[in-house]
């Protein structure tokens, strides 16, 4: 275990191969992943982002990929959405982008509204605590 602090996250950097980053934004995560991060990452590392893009410095992961210190990323997840044209992260050869939406498959809606139907809204009226829950206080 790594811890939550900066030490940890940066010794994550410094030991991982694949780095995936999940992270919800907060005000705590904004920014979270930055110069220092990548430059603590290790030779080598694929960096992987499919929680938020705001918890990237976008600028130091450019640079990072730029600089062969990564040696890749996959991300379907940007500081700004959809990813402006002009984004220099379209021309990096390192880089696979992806559209945030895995969930638009053919059965998603029919799957959403079975889960809506027959799990959240009985317990909604049951007075039940309710599945998959956001916590407004904590951001996600």
């Amino acid at each position: 275990v790594y811890g939550t602090d900066k030490k940890g996250l940066n010794q994550l950097m410094s030991e991982s191969d694949y780095i995936v980053c999940s992270a919800p934004s907060t005000v705590e995560t904004r920014g979270m992943v930055n110069a220092d991060a990548f430059k603590n990452v290790k030779d080598n590392a694929v960096f992987i982002n499919l929680g938020r893009g705001p918890v990237i410095d976008e600028d130091a992961l450019v640079e990072a990929l730029k600089n062969g210190k990564l040696k890749g990323a996959a991300l379907d997840v940007f500081s700004e959405e959809p990813l402006p044209r002009s984004n220099e992260l379209w021309e990096l050869d390192n880089v696979l982008l992806s559209p945030h939406n895995m969930d638009q498959t053919c059965t998603f809606m029919h799957e959403a509204t079975e889960f809506f139907v027959f799990e959240n809204l009985p317990r909604f009226i049951c007075g039940k605590d309710l599945m998959n829950p956001v916590n407004a206080k904590l951001g996600y």
